[in-house]
């Protein structure tokens, strides 16, 4: 199946994260503590958690730190309690944004998130007023160049829902979230390493901006993505 152009969309993605490198052990803690007070602190019984766990190994997170926050999450350590609250709008242009947090204080968040939106030219929209435009799944990104009947064979049989080869070469495999995991596993083990993995919010389609709006939608999801309480964000613009 063929897709559209999304490979600069998540380089550039993954430098404007690279940049906020002091944000990403805040949340993946937050990520943590959540996951095991949901489901537990057993890594083989909560694959939430072993997904929060790989993130903390990828962004260099001692282990004895990663320990202590499952441990508190689990109630053998004092700690605070988050909730997850989504939120949804359209930035620049009408594109759809859905922003995820975890917080100790919805008041305050939601406000910090109006905020943003209404500053920066987008506006706070209703629940489910956008999600319909993305699909939760697992995705997996290959550069291109990627050898895709190899990709395809083995994503494929490990249970992958599609394998989608996007307009510039970069390969997509989508998974259900169940199956993220094993897929992931599969292709590892066929020595095939994805440039990004993660369970997501995938846009089903994409809004073109032009340079000058596509500055300022840049600014609204960096104002968003710096607020404190703000875990995840995505949108369909292409950048």
């Amino acid at each position: 199946m063929a897709g559209h152009s999304k490979w600069a969309n998540i380089q550039h993605r993954k430098g404007r994260q690279d940049e906020k490198r002091g944000k990403i052990w805040t949340r993946i803690i937050r990520e943590i503590t959540v996951a095991a007070r949901a489901g537990g602190g057993d890594l083989s019984a909560n694959p939430r958690l072993r997904l929060a766990v790989e993130k903390a190994k990828a962004a260099n997170m001692p282990a004895d730190r990663v320990k202590y926050n499952i441990d508190k999450a689990t109630g053998n350590a004092e700690g605070i309690s988050y909730e997850e609250i989504r939120y949804e709008g359209y930035g620049i242009g009408g594109a759809a944004i859905i922003v995820d947090t975890m917080t100790d204080n919805r008041v305050r968040t939601v406000a910090e998130v109006r905020h943003a939106f209404s500053k920066h030219g987008g506006n706070m929209g209703t629940e489910g007023s956008v999600a319909f435009q993305f699909k939760h799944c697992g995705q997996l990104v290959f550069a291109p160049g990627t050898n895709e009947d190899r990709l395809m064979e083995v994503a494929l049989e490990a249970g992958a829902e599609d394998v989608i080869t996007d307009d510039d070469g970069a390969i997509e495999v989508t998974t259900a979230p169940a199956d993220f995991e094993a897929v992931k596993q599969a292709l590892d083990a066929a020595g095939l390493r994805p440039e990004v993995s993660e369970v997501t919010m995938r846009a089903e389609n994409t809004i073109d901006l032009s340079e000058d709006d596509a500055a300022r939608m840049q600014k609204l999801l960096d104002v968003i993505e710096d607020l404190d309480d703000v875990q995840a964000v995505y949108h369909n613009a292409a950048l």
